[in-house]
C-alpha cells in the first residue's frame, strides 16, 4: 500500500535546517561542517561566523571565569564520540557566550548537550552530531512569587548535574590511571621486540584511544629446536587490569605447552583445559603457528582467531583459515582441536594480528581482511620492520583504534 506521503522523496537538509532543536554537525577535528537554524539563532551567530571554524575558536571560555570549565568538558565529551564511536549525553552545563553586539561582555548560559557519532562508509565516524538545549531561562527564574519553589528544584538540579560531573571526571581520572598501570604491567609481560634466531620479525602493541578496552592482547614468538619456531597471538574479553592478569597467564600457559605438545591444535588444546580455570579466559581467542624452515610448511591452529595471512613473494595473500574452532571454553565438552597445514617459499612473510587492526563497528570482517589484503599486497617488498609500520598506518583510524592491536610479523 502507497500514499503520496509514502511516495515522496524527502528533503532531509531542509528538514535539518527547521528542525525546532539546536543541532551542529562537527568533523572529528571538531570544525563545523553545518548548524541548523536554530542552533545559529540561539548561539547568536550567522553561518559565516560559524561554518568551516574551530568549535572553540567561535565559542571559547569566559577569560574573565577562572572556574570556567564549559570548553573542557564539552571537548572531552566531543573526543570520547570520535574515539569510542558511543553516544555522550553531557551533565548540565554552564558555558557562556560573549555577546555580538558588545564584545567584551559575556552572557551567563546553560546548556543542556548531547554527542552522538555519525559513520562514514568505512566505519569510522565521520561527524559529530552534537544537540544542544538551552536551559538559562529554566536556570535563572528566581525571583518571580510564582515561581519560587520552582526555582529552588531547578538550582538543586543544576547543583547535582555538576556534582555528577565531578564524579565522572574522577571516575575517568581513575580510568585513566588503571589504564597507565595495565599497560606497564602488560609491557612487562610481553617479549620485547627481537628477531628469533636468524629469522626476521617485527612485533607492534597499540592500545585503544580510550581508556578501557585495552590490555587483553598478547604476542610470543618460541624458538624450538632444530629450525623451528612457533608463534602466538591472543585476545583476551575485557579491559584494565584484571585483562592485563588474565592475558599473562594464558599467554605464560600457551609458552609453557607449546613447548611440549605435538603441534599447535594439542598446544591449545591444553590452554583451553587450562582457560576453565581462570575467571575472566571464557571466549578468549588465540591461534598458534609452528614454523618449519626444514620442511617449509606452516602448521596452525585457531581458537576463534581472524585467520593469519601468508604474503607470497609474487604478492598473493592467502589467509590461513582452515583450522578454525570455537574460542576458548565456548564448548561445553572438550573435543581435539583442528589442525591444518600449507607450504611456503623462502621470502614469503607470516602476519598474525589481533581484531583490533581489521574490525570496524558495523562493518562485515571480510571487508577488513580485504582492506589488510589490499594493504600487503601494495608493501610486499617491505621488511618486516617497515612492514608492521605500514600495516598500522594504513588500517587504524587516524584518531586511534576502539580496541588495543597486536601485531607479528616473520619473514619466512
Amino acid at each position: 500500500m502507497t500514499d503520496a506521503a509514502t511516495d515522496a522523496v524527502i528533503d532531509y537538509a531542509a528538514v535539518f535546517q527547521v528542525l525546532p532543536g539546536m543541532v551542529a554537525l562537527l568533523t572529528p577535528e571538531l570544525i563545523y561542517a553545518d548548524a541548523n537554524e536554530a542552533y545559529l539563532l540561539s548561539a547568536g551567530r550567522t553561518r559565516e561566523q560559524v561554518i568551516g571554524r574551530y568549535l572553540f575558536d567561535v565559542f571559547p571560555d569566559n577569560p574573565g571565569d577562572p572556574e570556567a570549565s564549559g570548553m573542557r568538558n564539552l571537548s572531552a565529551s566531543l573526543l570520547r564520540v570520535v574515539a569510542t564511536g558511543e553516544r555522550d549525553a553531557m551533565a548540565l552545563q554552564r558555558y557562556d557566550v560573549q555577546s555580538i553586539e558588545r564584545p567584551g561582555e559575556w552572557e551567563e548560559r546553560y546548556w543542556s548537550p548531547v554527542n552522538a557519532p555519525l559513520f562514514g562508509p568505512d566505519g569510522r565516524v565521520a561527524l559529530v552530531v552534537h544537540r544542544v538545549e538551552e536551559v538559562t531561562q529554566l536556570i535563572k527564574a528566581r525571583g518571580s512569587p510564582d515561581s519560587s519553589r520552582t526555582a529552588v528544584l531547578e538550582a538543586e538540579l543544576y547543583t547535582r548535574a555538576r556534582e555528577l560531573q565531578e564524579v565522572n571526571e574522577r571516575l575517568r581520572l581513575a580510568h585513566a590511571r588503571e589504564r597507565e598501570v595495565a599497560l606497564a604491567l602488560q609491557k612487562a609481560m610481553l617479549p620485547a621486540p627481537a628477531d628469533v634466531g636468524h629469522h626476521r620479525a617485527a612485533v607492534r602493541y597499540r592500545p585503544a584511544a580510550g581508556t578501557l578496552n585495552v590490555c587483553g592482547d598478547w604476542y610470543d614468538l618460541i624458538d624450538l629446536p632444530g629450525d623451528r619456531i612457533n608463534v602466538s597471538v591472543g585476545d583476551v574479553v575485557g579491559h584494565g587490569l584484571h585483562a592485563a592478569g588474565v592475558m599473562g597467564l594464558l599467554r605464560s600457559a600457551l609458552s609453557a605447552a607449546s613447548r611440549v605438545a605435538d603441534g599447535p591444535a594439542e598446544a591449545l588444546d591444553v590452554l583451553g583445559l587450562y582457560a576453565r580455570s581462570v575467571d575472566g579466559a571464557e571466549s578468549t581467542t588465540a591461534v598458534e603457528i609452528s614454523i618449519d624452515w626444514e620442511s617449509h610448511t606452516l602448521a596452525y591452529s585457531s581458537a576463534g582467531h581472524p585467520p593469519p595471512a601468508l604474503l607470497h613473494t609474487y604478492g598473493g595473500v592467502e589467509f590461513l583459515d582452515r583450522a578454525t574452532d570455537p574460542p576458548l571454553g565456548a564448548r561445553p565438552e572438550h573435543v581435539p582441536r583442528p589442525q591444518a597445514a600449507t607450504a611456503f617459499a623462502e621470502g614469503d612473510t607470516l602476519v598474525l594480528y589481533t581484531d583490533g587492526l581489521i574490525e570496524r563497528r558495523r562493518e562485515d570482517i571480510d571487508i577488513g581482511l580485504a582492506r589488510l589484503a589490499r594493504s600487503l599486497t601494495r608493501h610486499r617488498g617491505a621488511d618486516p620492520e617497515s612492514l608492521a609500520d605500514a600495516l598500522l598506518f594504513d588500517l587504524l583510524p587516524p584518531q586511534g583504534a576502539t580496541d588495543d592491536t597486536a601485531l607479528v610479523i616473520v619473514r619466512l
